[in-house]
């Protein structure tokens, strides 16, 4: 628990004092945002702020900072580190950064930012890439709060197939199609921030019942790998499997959908850089409930799922069992209320993202319902058919969510790329984002070579690493040396 302290310190420090070198970095001013300059009534329109944080913490949240966290928690103390450094230096530098980049250049999508920085080449492979990892988001946060919902009211063996959460998967997904079409002040600006209070009520709640109980886990220093909770390496396991929690790409995605509420460039600080430290406070408080789950004392049920330690799908029932066992009836219901709000929102301004990146790309306006249903209908069928094939396989879940974790980081690796192209022609510092991309280049590309593709020997993965580093530091380097040469 001592780490677990110095870690939430450590991150509201980060926001007071990296977050606002960050901020300076960047360099926010009073020109007119998007929201006010293109004001549309549907996407563009101003929002209070404090509304705007509550929608984009919602937003970014999903199942990541809780679910990524218990299953990160099985490497032990080395998921603190990850989450402490990942979210100040690269996860909310990346939010912040992409999100200030978005009101910039008009409220632009992730596809658009990324073509201007990296060529039009980039832009297409990444608006495609950048769909698809939306529509898995749509698919894999339909699952989770229905299985939690489910059980809810009847609790259910684990090892039950999907099918038995048909009803909820219906209902939420009919509720995506809704709140996809709808004008953003419609739904989301009304009940978001109920929700989010709902998931920062279940956390808070949570962090409390650790202090009660100051339950002994492993402290930073008595080594960071874990107990053989898990089969995987922490490296680079780890950092794909605790995204949300340190860094996402997914967030550079949702980032527009604030970036064109903003009234002023200002809010951003607290908006990107801010929204994204309370979720790494969600995912350490998380995982830390998940250390005494695993390393301390089993809560009742524990025996029940503890059999897969890498199985996706345990995840829900953990937080179920918790929920009920430490905040009792009440409690529990605003808990698990909270818990299951994160990824339907998420999962609906998910596919919002997706019909406004499939937009842009076409060229379609989106004040008319009738338009917006000529990118929705298409986009909800795909959706509908990766949905039917998670459900229908009994692994499809797993392995959606393997591809969506892989995806998911790579996007990120993308987005770094690109803002510290725009930091290196605006002649500031961009080694703030240059050892980030480094980082999680490495990162993705072992992971896939080593844990998706193949399995290699452990030697591979260190082989890989290196070969990863200098090819992406020639690459940078021969950029920067050509762009250097021509300004």
């Amino acid at each position: 628990m001592i780490t677990f302290l110095l870690s939430f310190v450590a991150l509201v420090l980060g926001y007071f004092l990296y977050g606002r070198f960050v901020e300076r970095v960047f360099g926010p001013d009073d020109r007119p945002t998007p929201a006010v300059a293109k004001a549309d009534g549907v996407d563009f329109m101003v929002l209070p702020g404090w509304k705007i944080f509550m929608i984009q913490f919602l937003n970014i949240a999903g199942t990541g900072p809780i679910f990524g966290a218990i299953m990160g928690a099985k490497f032990g103390p080395a998921a603190y580190l990850w989450i402490v450094l990942g979210c100040i230096f690269a996860g909310a530098t990346h939010d912040y950064l992409s999100g200030m980049l978005s009101v910039r250049h008009g409220g632009a999508n992730q596809p658009e930012l990324i073509g201007h920085y990296l060529g039009k080449t980039t832009k297409q492979v990444m608006l495609v890439f950048a769909v698809f990892l939306l529509m898995m988001v749509g698919a894999v946060f339909v699952f989770s709060p229905a299985k939690i919902l489910g059980d809810m009211w009847e609790p259910a063996v684990v090892t039950e197939q999907a099918g038995q959460y048909t009803f909820w998967i219906v209902i939420i997904f009919l509720y995506y199609l809704i709140a996809t079409m709808m004008p953003i002040d419609k739904i989301i600006g009304k009940i978001y921030p109920l929700f989010a209070f709902s998931l920062l009520f279940m956390a808070g709640a949570l962090m409390v019942m650790l202090f009660v109980k100051w339950p002994s886990i492993p402290e930073l220093w008595e080594g960071l790998p874990g107990e053989a909770l898990t089969p995987k390496a922490v490296f680079p396991a780890l950092f794909i499997t605790i995204a949300c929690g340190a860094i996402s790409g997914f967030h550079a995605t949702q980032s527009p959908l604030m970036a064109r509420c903003m009234k002023s460039e200002r809010q951003g600080r607290p908006i990107f850089y801010g929204a994204m430290i309370t979720e790494g406070i969600v995912a350490l408080i998380w995982a830390t409930v998940a250390m005494f789950f695993f390393y301390d004392q089993p809560t009742p049920g524990y025996e029940q799922i503890a059999g897969g330690a890498a199985a996706l799908n345990d995840a829900p029932s953990v937080v179920t069992i918790i929920s009920k066992d430490w905040l009792l009836a009440v409690g529990s219901i605003l808990a698990l209320l909270g818990v299951v709000a994160a990824p339907i929102t998420s999962g609906d301004t998910a596919l919002r993202s997706a019909r406004l990146i499939i937009a842009d790309f076409i060229h379609l306006e989106q004040r008319s319902i009738r338009k917006r249903l000529y990118v929705c209908i298409p986009l909800f069928a795909a959706v509908v058919a990766l949905l039917i094939w998670q459900m229908s396989d009994a692994n499809g879940f797993n392995m959606i969510w393997g591809w969506f974790g892989w995806s998911n980081q790579t996007l990120a690796v993308f987005m770094l790329w690109t803002v510290t192209v725009y930091l290196v022609q605006q002649r500031k510092p961009y080694v703030i984002t240059l050892i980030p991309a480094l980082f999680m280049t490495t990162v993705c590309t072992t992971y896939l070579f080593t844990e998706q593709l193949f399995t290699l020997p452990r030697i591979w993965t260190w082989i890989i690493a290196c070969a990863a580093v200098l090819v992406s530091l020639t690459w940078f380097f021969l950029w920067y040396r050509n762009y250097k040469s021509k300004h």
